[in-house]
């Protein structure tokens, strides 16, 4: 499962999802930290369909942790090459241009 929180500002939609069982967590790797909120990736469960559509529709995402990420990789919303690994967790991030 997944948490996942669509933002619609100014004729964006943002999304931001990550892994359901690292909300709460902090991952610190040098000067970096990546804080997994609850209050930015909210506190509905949704399956891999849901994010899925929801991923496609985005034009800005936030994906955090390996299943979210691996997901956006398979969509093909994310390069692979491309993802940031934070204390061993992966975290991506997506605009539509």
């Amino acid at each position: 499962m997944f948490r996942m929180k669509v933002y619609r500002i100014r004729g964006e939609m943002l999304v931001a999802v990550c892994d359901a069982d690292i909300v709460g967590k902090v991952f610190r790797e040098g000067d970096l930290k990546l804080e997994v909120k609850e209050s930015f990736y909210g506190t509905e469960e949704f399956d891999e369909e849901e994010v899925k559509r929801a991923l496609r529709n985005a034009t800005i995402a936030n994906i955090t942790g390996s299943r979210a990420v691996d997901l956006a990789i398979k969509i093909g919303i994310i390069d692979k090459n491309r993802v940031l690994k934070i204390a061993g967790c992966p975290h991506a991030q997506m605009v539509v241009m």
